[in-house]
């Protein structure tokens, strides 16, 4: 059997169709999006052509599903020691974006630029640090002595410092949500857990005090203040009146008339102009593909004896989840603006390619070999 044929039988079909059907999402949404993204960042002297981001999502989108694909055809060991190399090449080029970065785009310095390629080192970190984690995690099974946790810890440390320099605070809480929730599947006493939270709690007011991002976007949330000045006040409220406008069903492709009023129609609160012109139908079977993948992947983890594969997977789910949930819920009004993408539906390269990278790893290892599954009711190969 060819690498290709081994490939499709032994990776999970089930999660292979549902990220393909995220995918084609995509590319409707940004091609529904990208005449309101057009207007915005036209000007005086040069007139933007309407489709001009969907035709560049369509290239993104090329390049990185054969990423995705051959990242998942990448044996087990090989895809953890690759991740792991990315994860400290990522984390040094994240150390060096207030050195290598360019100017701040809408008051963030988060990328570096190598030449005429943009990179955001935070979007291709995230599953490369759930990797990181889950490997440093299971050690634990071959020496219950080694200081496991304070060493995914300092990791965290460091990668927040850096990310709350840009400032971050929307990719700061995705990486502190994923520790958590490997260390509380790798089995970590009650005691520690209570006092994570604790400590959790402390940093949120901690950052409300003294982080003064954090303290404007939380404001503007709860309307602590003059909320009506706060930007980020006025785009939550313009996003959730973009999702309502449609209704249940929407107002039509191409006919949403809210969606101009989007800062960021396209990547931020691409959801809000789904809800518009596909109505909230749209968006509750989008978030049930998202819940899909989740619970699938949860499911298939239940018989996994490998605790690095079982960390490994359940951290990339619940990564890709938490990034799914806190958009949503920015979308709706529900949570303080992120600054996040929605996975696989809006526009960007870097985190187009970085989610292809990371969905690619899922698949790597949840994927199975069929010809050794043994039951009274099938056959194997070579057996008469």
């Amino acid at each position: 059997m060819s690498a290709v044929g081994r490939w499709f039988w032994e990776t999970d079909r089930v999660l292979l169709l549902l990220v393909t059907l995220l995918i084609g999402i995509g590319l409707i949404a940004v091609a529904a999006a990208a005449p309101a993204a057009a207007v915005r960042y036209s000007d005086t002297h040069y007139t933007m052509p309407s489709h001009y981001y969907f035709w560049r999502q369509l290239v993104w989108t090329s390049l990185a599903v054969p990423v995705m694909i051959a990242v998942s055809m990448l044996p087990k060991l090989m895809a953890r020691r690759l991740a792991l190399a990315g994860a400290a090449l990522f984390t040094l080029m994240l150390m060096l974006v207030p050195v290598m970065g360019g100017a701040e785009k809408n008051g963030a310095q988060r990328w570096i630029f190598l030449g005429p390629v943009q990179v955001q080192p935070s979007e291709f970190l995230k599953p490369l640090f759930v990797v990181a984690v889950a490997w440093l995690l299971s050690l634990k099974a071959k020496d219950d002595k080694l200081p496991v946790v304070p060493l995914s810890f300092g990791l965290l440390a460091l990668i927040a410092a850096f990310l709350m320099k840009q400032p971050d605070f929307g990719q700061t809480v995705i990486f502190v949500s994923v520790w958590l929730t490997l260390v509380t599947l790798s089995g970590v006493a009650i005691k520690w857990l209570a006092a994570l939270g604790g400590a959790g709690l402390a940093a949120i007011a901690g950052a409300y005090l003294w982080y003064p991002v954090a303290t404007m976007r939380i404001n503007a949330f709860l309307k602590i203040g003059d909320a009506s000045r706060q930007v980020d006040d006025y785009q939550m409220v313009s996003a959730y009146n973009t999702i309502t406008n449609g209704g249940l069903i929407g107002t039509g492709p191409g006919a949403g008339t809210m969606k101009f009023k989007l800062p960021e129609p396209h990547t931020d609160y691409i959801f809000s102009v789904i809800g518009e012109e596909f109505g909230l139908v749209a968006c509750l079977a989008i978030a049930a593909i998202y819940l899909a993948i989740v619970v699938r992947v949860f499911m298939k983890l239940l018989r996994e004896e490998d605790e690095f594969m079982m960390l490994a997977s359940a951290g990339l789910a619940a990564q890709f989840g938490f990034q799914a949930l806190i958009n949503m819920l920015v979308n709706v009004h529900l949570a303080p603006s992120k600054g996040m993408t929605l996975p696989f539906i809006s526009y960007g390269g870097s985190s187009m390619i970085a989610l292809s990278i990371g969905f690619g790893l899922l698949l790597a290892f949840t994927r199975a070999n069929p010809f050794l599954k043994r039951s009274p009711y099938t056959v194997t190969w070579g057996q008469k």
